[in-house]
C-alpha cells in the first residue's frame, strides 16, 4: 500500500515537473511577452522574468523592445532641380507597445523597412541638390515625420533618421568642382583689389606727408639707393633731386609764356620747313633730270 502511494506521489511530482517545464517561460530584461490564449490576446504584456503559461493552450511570443538599427537601401531619384542622385540613409526605431507591434503587423521590421524606403524617394523628389547636401538636418527631421506617422499604429516609435551618403553623377562631380574654382579664384581676386586699394591709400596717404616735409622725400630716397646697393649686382643709380627738376621746369616757363619769343620760334620752324621742302624738290629734279638723260 504504502509502495502505491509512494509511486503514485513519484508519478505527481514527475507530472507537475513536466508540466511546469512546459509552461515555464523566460522574459529577458529587454523583451515583453504577449501571450495568445486559443488565438486570442489575453492578459496584459508580461513582465521580464520568470513567467508560466497553460501549456498547449498558451502560446507566448517574445518582442524585442531595444534600438533597432536599420540601413535603407540606396534609393535612385530625380531632385526638384532635375539631378539624378543615389541616397542611403539609416533608420533607429523600437517597440514602444508590444502588443500592437505583435497585432497589428505581420512584421513590423519589414513594414518600417518599407515605409523608410518610400519616404526616402519622396524626400528626393521635393528637394533640391543644395539641401541634400548642406542641408540634411532639416531633411532628417522630415523624414522621421513622415515615417513616424504610420509607425505609431504599430506600436513603434522612430528615434532618429539620418542620410548616410548622396552620391551624384561624374559630369555634376565635374561641373560642381568648376564652379567651386571659380568662386575661389573670385575671391582671390576681390581679395587682390581691395589689398590694391588699401595699399594705394597709404601711399597717397604718405605722399601728402612726405610733400609737406621734403626731408622725408631725401631720407626715403637714400633708403632706396641703401637697399639697391646691398644687392651684390652691376647696378648703378644716380638719383636726380627732385628740386633740380622742379628748378629746370620753372626755367623754362617764362621763355616759353614770352609772345616775341613764341613768335620769333614760329618763324624759324616755317623757315626751317620751307628750307626743307625746297631741298626735298631740287634732289627730285635732279633724280627726274638724270633719268631723262639714261
Amino acid at each position: 500500500m504504502v509502495e502505491e502511494l509512494v509511486g503514485v506521489v513519484a508519478a505527481v511530482g514527475a507530472g507537475a515537473l513536466v508540466y511546469l517545464a512546459a509552461a515555464a517561460r523566460v522574459v529577458k530584461q529587454y523583451e515583453r511577452g504577449v501571450v495568445f490564449r486559443l488565438g486570442r490576446l489575453h492578459g496584459d504584456v508580461r513582465r521580464p522574468g520568470f513567467n508560466l503559461v497553460v501549456p498547449a493552450v498558451d502560446r507566448m511570443r517574445k518582442v524585442n523592445l531595444q534600438i533597432v538599427t536599420m540601413p535603407i537601401p540606396a534609393q535612385e531619384g530625380i531632385t526638384r532641380d532635375n539631378v539624378t542622385v543615389r541616397v542611403d540613409a539609416v533608420v533607429y526605431f523600437k517597440v514602444v507597445d508590444p502588443a500592437a507591434a505583435v497585432v497589428n503587423v505581420e512584421d513590423y521590421r519589414f513594414a518600417v523597412s518599407q515605409m523608410a524606403q518610400t519616404s526616402l524617394r519622396s524626400i528626393i523628389g521635393k528637394s533640391e541638390l543644395d539641401d541634400l547636401l548642406s542641408n540634411r538636418e532639416k531633411l532628417n527631421q522630415g523624414l522621421e515625420l513622415m515615417i513616424d506617422s504610420p509607425a505609431v499604429e504599430w506600436g513603434v516609435t522612430i528615434d532618429r533618421v539620418e542620410i548616410k551618403d548622396v552620391s551624384l553623377p561624374d559630369t555634376m562631380k565635374r561641373s560642381m568642382a568648376r564652379q567651386a574654382e571659380a568662386d575661389r579664384e573670385r575671391r582671390a581676386r576681390l581679395i587682390n583689389a581691395d589689398a590694391e586699394y588699401q595699399a594705394s591709400k597709404k601711399l597717397a596717404q604718405a605722399a601728402h606727408q612726405m610733400a609737406d616735409t621734403p626731408s622725408a622725400l631725401q631720407l626715403r630716397l637714400l633708403q632706396t639707393v641703401m637697399a639697391v646697393a646691398a644687392e651684390k649686382n652691376s647696378t648703378l643709380v644716380l638719383p636726380i633731386p627732385v628740386e633740380l627738376l622742379r628748378f629746370l621746369e620753372r626755367g623754362q616757363q617764362p621763355a616759353a609764356q614770352t609772345p616775341g619769343h613764341a613768335e620769333a620760334a614760329e618763324q624759324a620752324e616755317l623757315a626751317e620747313g620751307a628750307v626743307e621742302r625746297r631741298e626735298q624738290a631740287e634732289d627730285a629734279m635732279e633724280q627726274l633730270r638724270r633719268a631723262v638723260e639714261q
